[in-house]
């Protein structure tokens, strides 16, 4: 239906990424490729010191080889002549390199790079001697490259056909940079279809849409479940029949299965609620509401590390779940003050309608325990205001009483700089949830984000829970880091870390 990112291998050693503005073909390999016109040449300080050529034109043009500081050479001498360009990329102290801090040179290198001449690239790091090693440098190169480079063009009219251009990497151990960038190549390819996700507006993706792109799995191997009215209706999930009620696109719950082992799965919640007009609390600060086709980024990064894991073939066994509805205003719209029932049984009086996607994520939830058993169950959601006032969007907010697993996604939000920051989840709240008729409240009085938490660990019993806000990390207003304008792909990365190294 439209555009998605897709990573095909196009040689037994080389593949491409068909999603971004500039397409590259990316080629490991033990030699210089003898057609490359442009030289990407990776140099410390230290390196940049020791050789005399280097140092004299680095010294007339002022470049000291910080990390991410760059120099274009135009008609370089020998030894590379043989090039019409070089880009001289700065590491700064290169025995501090991060796999994230290599990503972000690529980053860098694609944006110094863009509308450039160059067409055949050689990437050389074989002056860095890097704690990561040689193959996880280059691959996190190609990882920055290809997250940096992409756009989201699908209704521009006046788009210039994509240039496709040659990517070489110079390894010294070609399998293992072959590898890793295969792993990383999978990666960027989830990232990038949970950014056309977000992105795609709102008669572009809904319930209905969204599911059909989640079907394209099952070419992957995955299994793939999408429940429709009928089967909600059937399996007692009520919230999120409630919140869908009022649009003329039903609601859906999108079930994605990646059986990589024999373990009991983990479990990955998102919301996906496709546009979200608040409801009869309509949304009316600002241009706020134009925002709104974002607020189905949780179930676009669950979605988007689901296909990530599957295109890896990661021994894992895990289980996504998307519960999609639309939020909008008509006769059969829910409305403030009715009493719905979740799955489980328990009764909400509704108090603002524009507290939707906690009603979908609870039925996810409660699903997601009861049918598949999990050992750890995540959510993630763009969930409220509140989290974007406690820490904007340096961090998502996480909420857990699991220890364990608070401090494994820190870790393995840090390592891929997707960062989040453990906020308060107490039952001392659990007072503000109480209503005078139902069993539950769907707001609290004061401490959004926090009692959305609380309300959606109601519909978990006994599994290790942690829930992600990402309100305010789904959209970026500019290219940054390996962001770029537009939705972010933020979830993917992060959660796609916490899988593979979840013990």
């Amino acid at each position: 239906m439209f555009r998605l990112s897709a990573i095909a291998a196009i040689l037994a050693a080389s593949c491409s990424f068909s999603a971004i503005a500039d397409q590259f073909q990316v080629k490991a390999s033990s030699s210089i490729a003898p057609t490359a016109d442009t030289l990407v040449l990776l140099v410390s300080p230290d390196q940049l010191n020791a050789n005399p050529q280097l140092e004299a034109i680095s010294k007339q043009e002022n470049f000291s080889a910080a990390h991410g500081k760059t120099l274009n050479w135009l008609a370089p001498a020998s030894p590379y002549s043989q090039y019409q360009r070089v880009l001289l990329l700065g590491t700064g102290d290169s025995a501090k390199l991060t796999p994230y801090q290599a990503s972000l040179l690529g980053a860098t290198a694609a944006r110094s790079l863009k509308g450039s001449a160059a067409n055949t690239i050689q990437l050389d790091a074989s002056l860095i001697k890097a704690p990561i090693g040689q193959a996880e440098l280059l691959a996190q190169i190609s990882h920055g490259i290809d997250l940096a480079s992409y756009t989201f063009t699908r209704y521009h009219t006046n788009k210039q056909p994509s240039k496709v251009r040659q990517l070489h990497l110079l390894s010294a151990e070609q399998a293992a940079t072959e590898q890793r960038l295969a792993q990383l190549t999978a990666l960027s390819e989830g990232v990038a279809l949970a950014r056309d996700l977000t992105n795609e507006p709102a008669n572009g993706i809904y319930p209905e849409t969204f599911a059909k792109q989640a079907l394209e799995l099952r070419k992957l191997g995955a299994k793939v479940t999408v429940m429709d009215e009928k089967a909600l209706e059937k399996a007692g999930l009520g919230a999120i029949l409630a919140v869908g009620r009022g649009s003329a696109r039903p609601p859906r719950l999108v079930i994605v299965q990646w059986e990589g082992s024999k373990e009991a799965p983990v479990a990955l919640v998102g919301k996906g609620i496709t546009f979200d007009t608040g409801g009869y609390n309509l949304k009316t600060q600002g241009d706020s509401i134009l925002r709104m086709t974002s607020d189905m980024a949780g179930a676009a990064a669950v979605l988007g590390t689901m296909h990530t894991l599957a295109k890896q073939k990661a021994p894992v066994n895990v289980v996504g779940l998307m519960a999609m509805a639309e939020n909008m205003i008509s006769d059969r719209a829910y409305l403030p003050g009715d009493v719905i029932t979740a799955g489980n049984g328990k009764t909400i009086e509704i108090i603002n309608t524009d507290a939707e996607g906690r009603l979908v994520l609870a039925d996810a939830l409660f699903y997601a325990e009861t049918n598949f058993k999990p050992r750890a169950i995540v959510d993630i959601a763009t969930l409220t205001g509140s989290k974007v006032g406690a820490v904007g969007s340096y961090y998502a907010g996480l909420f857990s009483t699991d220890d364990k697993l608070v401090t494994q996604l820190t870790q393995a939000g840090d390592k891929v700089q997707e960062k989040v920051w453990r906020l308060p989840l107490s039952d001392e709240m659990l007072p503000e949830l109480k209503s005078r008729i139902a069993d539950l409240r769907n707001t609290g009085s004061s401490t959004g984000a926090s009692t959305a938490a609380l309300f959606l660990q109601q519909f978990v019993k006994d599994t290790p829970f942690a829930h992600l806000d990402i309100a305010g990390n789904a959209l970026s207003s500019g290219n940054r880091g390996l962001q770029t304008e537009g939705a972010t792909g933020y979830g993917v990365r992060l959660l796609t870390e916490w899988v593979l190294t979840a013990e």
